[in-house]
C-alpha cells in the first residue's frame, strides 16, 4: 500500500479505504498489505494471504456455527484451509478437546485452555495452504509404528460443492487426506461458504451423503439444498441453527 500511496500522492489510509471500497464492490480481493484483481484470483490457486481476505465475514459465521457441533472432552479432526482458522478461534469456550489437524496455522489460533492434546499430521507441506498432505495416522515416538486413530467429529472445509460433483477441492493429495479424515470420524461436518455453491473442482473429496452436516453462511440454491436433504445431510445456516447442535 505504501507504493500506491507514494505513486498517487495520497496517504496510506486513503489507499486502504479505496481498496476496502473496491473489495466491497467485488472489483478486487483484499489481502494482507494489498489486493489482487478478481480475474487473477479466480485463475490461479489462491495463496494463504489471498484467501485470508476472501469471504472473511462468512468464514467467521461458519466458524461460530461449526464450533457448536463440538462437545467438550471429545476428539476432533480439522483439515487445512483458512475457514478452519475461524473455527479454531470460535472454540475458545471449549475444554478438554483432543484435536488432530494437518493445518499448520490452527495451533496458533487455538486458546491453550481449549485442548488437552493437540496433534499435527506429518507429510509434505503445501506452500499455498500451509497444510500437510499425507496419511491421517500418528507414529509412536519410540518405535515408529503407526497408530490408527478415531475421532468424534471431522470438520472438513472444501473448495466447492455441487449436486453432481459432491464435495471437491483443487488438489488430489488434499482430497485424499480429507476423505481419509472423514472415514475416521463418527460424524462429519462439511464447511463451505456460499461462494462455493454449485461449483466443481478437480478432485472429489466425497459424495453428498459422505457428510452428516453441511455448515454454511447462507441457504443453498434450491436444487443443492434438496439434494443435501435427500442424502440425509443436515444443513446448518445462521437462520436455521440453534445455540447448540446435537
Amino acid at each position: 500500500m505504501g507504493t500506491l500511496a507514494e505513486k498517487f500522492g495520497v496517504s496510506i489510509d486513503t489507499i486502504r479505504r479505496d481498496l476496502d471500497q473496491l473489495d466491497n464492490e467485488g472489483l478486487l480481493v483484499r489481502t494482507y498489505g494489498g489486493a489482487v484483481s478478481v480475474a487473477m484470483s479466480s485463475r490461479v490457486e489462491k495463496a494463504v494471504d489471498v484467501r485470508l481476505g476472501m469471504q472473511a465475514a462468512e468464514k467467521e459465521t461458519i466458524g461460530t456455527l461449526a464450533a457448536r457441533l463440538v462437545r467438550d472432552d471429545s476428539g476432533v479432526i480439522m483439515n487445512g484451509g483458512t475457514t478452519m482458522l475461524s473455527v479454531a478461534r470460535a472454540l475458545h469456550a471449549h475444554r478438554d478437546l483432543t484435536i488432530a489437524t494437518n493445518n499448520l496455522l490452527v495451533p496458533a489460533e487455538l486458546d491453550p485452555a481449549v485442548w488437552r492434546e493437540l496433534y499435527i499430521f506429518g507429510g509434505a507441506v503445501r506452500s499455498t495452504t500451509l497444510a500437510t498432505t499425507g496419511p491421517t495416522s500418528l507414529r509412536i515416538a519410540t518405535g515408529g509404528a503407526e497408530l490408527d486413530i478415531r475421532c468424534d467429529l471431522a470438520l472438513v472445509a472444501v473448495g466447492a460443492v455441487s449436486v453432481r460433483g459432491g464435495y471437491t477441492t483443487s488438489n488430489v493429495g488434499e482430497a485424499a487426506m480429507m476423505s481419509e479424515m472423514m472415514s475416521r470420524a463418527t460424524k462429519v461436518a462439511i464447511l463451505a461458504d456460499s461462494s462455493k455453491f454449485e461449483k466443481q473442482l478437480f478432485a472429489q473429496v466425497g459424495l453428498l451423503n459422505a457428510a452428516d452436516y453441511f455448515v454454511t453462511d447462507a441457504r443453498p440454491p434450491k436444487e443443492l439444498e434438496a439434494a443435501l436433504r435427500d442424502n440425509g445431510v443436515r444443513i446448518i445456516t445462521p437462520e436455521s441453527a440453534p445455540r447448540s447442535v446435537s
